[in-house]
C-alpha cells in the first residue's frame, strides 16, 4: 500500500514539468520578416509601401538627385531608393518593371 504515493508523486511531478516546459517561451522556428514595396510612378509620384501599411513618398528625395545626362531616369532613381533601403537591412526578393519587393529579417 505504500507504492501508490511515490507513483502519484511521480505523475504529479511529471505533469508539472510538462506544464512548465510548454508554458516557457519557445524559440521561433522561422525568422520574422517584413516586406517593403517600391512603386515607380515617375520622379514625383514614386512611393514606398512599408510593412505597417504606411506609404512614404520618395518624390522629395528624388527631386534632389542629379541624374547623369545619359542615365535612364527610372533606373537611376530606383537604384538610389534600393541602396537606401539596403542600408536599412532590406534585400531585393522580386521585381516587376514598375515595382520592387524587398524583405528584411526583424527577429532571428
Amino acid at each position: 500500500m505504500k507504492r501508490p504515493i511515490p507513483l502519484v508523486f511521480g505523475i504529479t511531478a511529471l505533469a508539472a514539468l510538462i506544464g512548465y516546459i510548454s508554458g516557457a517561451q519557445a524559440p521561433a522556428l522561422f525568422p520574422e520578416t517584413e516586406y517593403v514595396t517600391v512603386r515607380w510612378a515617375g520622379r514625383e509620384n514614386t512611393h514606398i509601401i512599408r510593412a505597417d501599411g504606411s506609404v512614404v513618398s520618395a518624390g522629395a528625395q528624388l527631386k534632389e538627385l542629379q541624374r547623369p545626362p545619359k542615365a535612364d531616369e527610372r533606373a537611376y532613381c530606383m537604384n538610389a531608393i534600393l541602396n537606401g533601403l539596403a542600408r536599412q537591412g532590406y534585400e531585393l526578393v522580386g521585381m516587376h518593371p514598375d515595382e520592387y519587393v524587398l524583405r528584411r529579417t526583424t527577429r532571428p
